[in-house]
């Protein structure tokens, strides 16, 4: 009886081959999204307050270019309850093909608007639009991008397969920081006028790229299981809301320890370095690019180690870090010196993601049951986003207004290692979920 043990090893064949499907759907997808999302960050920091705020005083103008930049993060939590409820009625593929289109049509606007010498204070309204409309995008996306690569792994793996939307987020930073350091380095008037442009019209090549990849995902066997069993949850937020508070409230202490320095390294860095150090934005763009691209291959290796020794040990270590780092991590970057910054960075960025957002995904994923799953892992990271990551570059830049140093971002940046820790601390003390990997 051959038949049998072929079909077997079919059977093994076909699902290896949909697991790798779904990795690459997670990883790609997440990569042009957030490449997208990250954009609007850097360029804010560095040409948007003279194109759209130039009639406010420079330090005024740089807190307008950094609010806009926060407005996506207000849009985030509408779009983690929007997307969310989509992915757990209708399925996560679909969701994830809706948030990347979005996401480009944001994108690919930002890129044609007109600036405030053309049309005035439209120009910062249309801007403020676009960025909500990022913002919308990226609310439902990281959760979907979760569940694809999560739900079809081995449970004994699912820390390795659940790190992979993390390297997505760190390969389009890497992206971002890569296309925009392509023009920044323009002369004369050529980056104000037009060079700005050319990496947000390029998101809508990428979209292409995303799309090909995700509409050849198939959905996931937990999502098509709850279908065909009629448990959906009528409607996920409620239900959330009224049985799941507690896990919502960890999710989102537990990304403190990551969220607030990613930001203040990604964004406030691009201000503050060269207007408050005189440090070429040159610098810093590099320095980026090579540490989301060193923390590609070290998010796999946390996920992994999150696989043998448990998530809330391998999350608590990474807030000790990260509280740990914050001081180095500007003393580093103050020398002005390229290599030194680029370590400060890669203690951030590479080591730090790591250790913090590269094991966070599935926890988050245990964190909920099956149904309504989608939506607790969006509430969770985009009403942290409300709380940390969108004040966070303007907080650093008040503080550092306020100080004239930067010991109190530092300070900043420690609160929010202890915010995650008393949040890990209250996971460990719940009862465990459904397939949760202590």
């Amino acid at each position: 009886m051959p038949a049998e043990p072929t079909d077997a090893r079919s059977g093994s064949a076909s699902t290896a081959a949909q697991l790798r499907r779904a990795t690459a759907a997670s990883f790609v997808g997440t990569a042009i999204e957030w490449y997208d999302f990250f954009l609007f960050g850097l360029v804010t920091a560095t040409v948007f307050d003279r194109l759209f705020f130039p009639r406010l005083h420079p330090t005024a103008g740089t807190l307008a270019s950094l609010a806009a930049f926060a407005v996506a993060f207000v849009a985030r939590p509408l779009g983690g309850v929007l997307f969310g409820h989509i992915g757990d009625r209708i399925g996560r593929k679909a969701t994830l093909i809706l948030t990347l289109l979005i996401m480009a049509v944001g994108t690919s606007v930002i890129g044609l608007l007109p600036t405030y010498s053309a049309i005035g204070i439209w120009a910062p309204a249309l801007l403020v639009i676009a960025r909500l409309v990022q913002g919308l995008s990226a609310g439902g996306e990281l959760g979907g991008a979760i569940l694809i690569a999560v739900e079809p792994a081995p449970a004994k793996r699912r820390g390795y397969y659940g790190s992979w939307p993390t390297q997505g987020v760190n390969a389009g930073l890497a992206l971002a920081s890569a296309a925009y350091l392509l023009v920044v380095h323009l002369t004369g008037n050529s980056l104000l006028s037009w060079g700005w442009r050319i990496p947000f019209l390029a998101s809508a090549v990428l979209l292409l790229v995303g799309l090909y990849v995700r509409l050849r995902v198939l959905e996931t066997p937990e999502f098509r299981e709850i279908r065909e069993s009629g448990q959906r949850a009528g409607v996920p937020i409620a239900v959330i809301l009224r049985h799941h508070k507690r896990a919502l409230l960890i999710g989102m202490g537990a990304l403190a320890a990551g969220t607030i320095p990613f930001y203040i390294a990604t964004v406030f860095t691009l201000s503050y370095g060269p207007k408050q150090l005189g440090m070429s934005p040159q610098i810093i763009l590099a320095g980026t690019v090579v540490a989301a691209l060193v923390g590609v291959p070290l998010i796999p290796l946390l996920g992994a180690l999150s696989d043998r020794l448990g998530r809330i040990r391998v999350l608590k270590a990474g807030a000790v870090y990260m509280a740990l780092i914050a001081f180095p991590f500007f003393w580093l970057f103050e020398t002005g010196d390229p290599v030194l910054v680029g370590l400060a960075l890669v203690l951030v960025l590479a080591v730090g993601s790591a250790v913090t957002f590269g094991v966070l995904t599935s926890f988050l994923a245990e964190l909920f049951d099956a149904p309504v799953r989608y939506s607790g892992i969006a509430l969770s990271y985009q009403l942290n986003g409300v709380l940390t990551s969108a004040p966070a570059p303007f907080v650093a830049a008040g503080l550092y207004a306020w100080a004239n140093g930067s010991w109190p971002v530092a300070v900043y940046m420690i609160v929010g290692s202890l915010v995650a820790l008393v949040a890990l601390v209250a996971a460990g003390r719940r009862p465990a979920g459904p397939g949760e990997h202590r």
